[in-house]
């Protein structure tokens, strides 16, 4: 069987490319585990400083792969519970990784392949871009990937998009800051990996505490998102003088 996640390095970039095209990239629990598995190998990683995370061949990620939703009943509640944990980790990986990730996504990104398109630090959406929530079509609940919607979106648009499941293009995508660029599906790739090479020239040190203070500060009050500044500030002068 071929491997359904395919990684290869590009000096200092790892490229992570949802290798399952006949299913459009639909996430199983075999690629997720393979996702999860590979965001913590890469962060571990001191040689790889940025992250590139891509589908292969005409779409991004279809969402989950309902075959298998056939088994994940009430009556199994052990399986059920192993594959929401293991997507929200996963989903989750994105924003808690050191290592920036920028997300390349052509063709359809769709569910929890949305999720994971806006859950990377930056994206580059191809023109082609099918972008969505159809989860309630199919009378499944977005939960896992609501949260990152809903942090990136006003409320009245998110909520429009997990409930009537309405379809954004990359020009949408753009005007509404999902997007970073947009670009041809032929040199969307490019596009990532020269943004990739540009965050691996940085100190990853400073990445990371880029990163995660990035992070924190959106979720604090402002006056303790004032003093985490300051602190990380003081760290990382501290950082310099000994280099």
């Amino acid at each position: 069987m071929p491997d359904v996640l395919l990684t290869e390095d590009d000096g200092k970039v790892r490229i992570l490319r949802l290798n399952r095209p006949e299913k459009l990239n639909a996430l199983n629990t075999e690629l997720t585990r393979a996702v999860h598995d590979a965001l913590l190998e890469a962060d571990r990683d001191p040689k790889v400083r940025a992250l590139v995370l891509a589908g292969n061949g005409r779409g991004f990620c279809a969402g989950a792969d309902l075959s298998e939703f056939s088994h994940l009943i009430p009556d199994n509640p052990a399986a059920v519970l192993e594959r929401a944990d293991l997507t929200s980790r996963t989903q989750s990986l994105l924003r808690e990784l050191s290592t920036p990730v920028v997300s390349v996504v052509q063709g359809h990104a769709i569910g929890g392949g949305a999720g994971l398109a806006i859950g990377a630090d930056m994206t580059v959406v191809a023109t082609d871009v099918r972008f969505g929530y159809p989860e309630m079509r199919h009378s499944i609940v977005p939960a896992v990937v609501m949260t990152g919607l809903q942090r990136q979106l006003g409320p009245k648009l998110a909520f429009e998009l997990i409930s009537l499941g309405r379809m954004l293009t990359a020009q949408e995508m753009l005007d509404l800051g999902l997007a970073n660029r947009v670009a041809e599906p032929e040199q969307a790739l490019e596009e990532g990996l020269e943004i990739a090479r540009r965050w691996a020239e940085a100190s990853p040190l400073a990445m990371a505490a880029t990163k995660s203070l990035f992070h924190r500060v959106a979720d604090l009050p402002y006056a303790e998102a004032m003093r985490a500044g300051r602190d990380v500030n003081v760290i990382m002068r501290g950082f310099r003088e000994r280099r």
